[in-house]
């Protein structure tokens, strides 16, 4: 059998699934806490503010809604695909029953960058938040302790990359204890979350309510700024601020990862993603629209913009109340993350894609302790070194190129398994050419996800001509690492690789 046409049946894979070891025990609301806890962190904490002053201006808002429809078109095709697979492991697990294990891989290795290193920007937004919030009680962290040692140069992140100094210790600390938190249980861990989900969406909504009245109409004049160059401001920086923003959304998809542990997957889950996508937009471009009207965009290009809205709306009550937010808020979103990325990382080995260390659960915990903290110890490391920005963009091309590959999954389920039930169908249904049946959500799905790919790949191309290779270098090294990982290994200690050679041999 060629390898494009191994793939899981999803007899096989449904089998799989209710032998896994994790214990079911997340309601419809737990499921939303999850994809609100990761969604509702470093987008609105930290990029929202890079968005603004680099590309998009006022019309960031405007971003913020360009980049929730084109994630909206996904979560219904994540809502069709986990009430009809409701197994562990998202994006990857449904690659494997549909464009079998070259592209599963593929999209494990997407997803690392969706989850695991999304973790790392989460990190950073929480150092920075951290160091500020300590600042306000007159306790000054030295900066070359919660600032990556590679920086974006003066002039802006695409001209340039510096090294400094600096190493960002706050941030690598905070993932490692996120970590050691997860490996104590599930049931645990979205309960932390689910409180501290609560406390930070009501404080964003009073920083919306008290800061509506500090707006300076100045601000908004014009809502557009007049292009500065390609992707700089104008109609395409709105795009380019969209595309950088996209990886916000992520936390929707991390409550597909919890269908092992869902009681009711086929419902709950789809649930969960759209009511958490929806919870999350809202308060975003509510934040996204206070932030710039309140504080010049310029002034945005910082890891903590919601601390410089409250200095200029100046209440201490909600200065210290906001940084308190984000600080527990951030913790919360690195849980769901690392918690997300551990999960895909346990289905990969439980396939024997990945070593077996990652599938190892603990003997109390019924946690995958072992990779949870491998995981956890280079997601750490990455933190300590490497800025927001590369990261930020990095993400995003992941999680839209993992995006695309769920909506056209959804394509093809629906031809190879017509009769299929599906407790949640995506709305609007679709037309067929030549017989093969394309829905217009999934399509709408892919071609707002290559909008998203699009700007990412001519930014990081015009970077290499103004010398900073960095960004391109870190993606042409990453999708390396990602093919010689699968052929090296992946390939030959694949468990369907194995049934299928020994069913040919007999």
């Amino acid at each position: 059998m060629s390898l494009i046409s191994k793939r899981k049946s999803l007899e096989q894979i449904t089998k799989e699934a209710n032998s896994h070891g994790l214990r079911r025990c997340l309601g419809p609301w737990r499921l939303t806490t999850i994809g609100v806890g990761a969604t509702v962190g470093a987008g609105i904490f930290v990029m929202t503010g890079t968005a603004a002053a680099n590309f998009a201006g006022p019309a960031v808002v405007l971003s913020f809604i360009i980049a929730a429809i084109a994630c909206l078109f996904t979560a219904l095709s994540y809502g069709e695909l986990s009430s009809t697979i409701p197994v562990a492991g998202s994006a990857y697990s449904y690659a494997y029953t549909s464009l079998g294990e070259k592209f599963a891989w593929a999209v494990g290795w997407l997803l690392l960058l969706e989850y695991g290193i999304s973790a790392v920007s989460v990190a950073s937004g929480f150092s920075s938040y951290s160091a500020s919030l300590l600042q306000d009680f007159h306790i000054n962290l030295p900066s070359f302790i919660h600032h990556p040692m590679f920086q974006p140069s003066p002039e802006g992140y695409g001209k340039g990359i510096m090294v400094t100094k600096s190493i960002d210790l706050v941030g690598a600390i905070s993932v490692i204890i996120a970590s050691i938190a997860l490996l104590f249980g599930v049931s645990e861990s979205t309960t932390i979350n689910g409180i501290i989900v609560t406390l930070k969406v009501g404080i964003l909504i009073l920083f919306i309510a008290i800061g509506i009245f500090y707006i300076n109409p100045v601000n908004l004049t014009p809502f557009i700024p007049e292009s500065t160059g390609t992707m700089n401001f104008g109609t395409t920086g709105i795009f380019r601020a969209a595309s950088t923003i996209f990886f916000a959304y992520i936390g929707f998809e991390a409550v597909s990862t919890a269908a092992s542990e869902a009681r009711k997957p086929q419902t709950d889950i789809p649930f969960g993603i759209i009511a958490s996508l929806v919870i999350s937009t809202l308060i975003y471009i509510g934040v996204a629209f206070v932030l710039v009207g309140v504080v010049p965009y310029k002034q945005l290009n910082v890891s903590d913009p919601l601390a410089i809205a409250t200095n200029y709306i100046n209440i201490p009550f909600l200065t210290w109340t906001l940084k308190i937010s984000a600080v527990i808020g951030l913790c919360s979103v690195m849980l769901v993350l690392l918690y997300g990325q551990t999960r895909i990382f346990f289905i990969m080995a439980k396939d024997g894609l990945l070593p077996p260390a990652f599938c190892k659960l603990h003997s109390r915990y019924k946690t995958p302790w072992l990779g949870t903290l491998i995981l956890g110890i280079c997601v750490s490391v990455a933190t300590a070194f490497l800025p927001i920005d590369i990261i930020s963009d990095l993400v995003s091309l992941g999680t839209a190129t993992a995006f695309s590959i769920v909506c056209l999954t959804v394509i093809w389920q629906r031809n190879a398994h017509p009769d299929l039930p599906r407790p949640f169908k995506v709305p609007f249904g679709g037309f067929k050419i030549k017989g093969v049946w394309i829905g217009y959500i999934p399509l709408l799905g892919i071609m707002c996800c290559l909008t998203m790919i699009v700007p990412l790949l001519i930014d990081m191309v015009a970077s290499i001509f103004h010398h900073n290779p960095i960004p391109m270098i870190l993606l042409v090294s990453y999708a390396l690492v990602g093919f010689f990982g699968y052929y090296s290994y992946g390939r030959k200690h694949s468990v369907l690789g194995k049934q299928i050679q020994s069913s040919d041999e007999t």
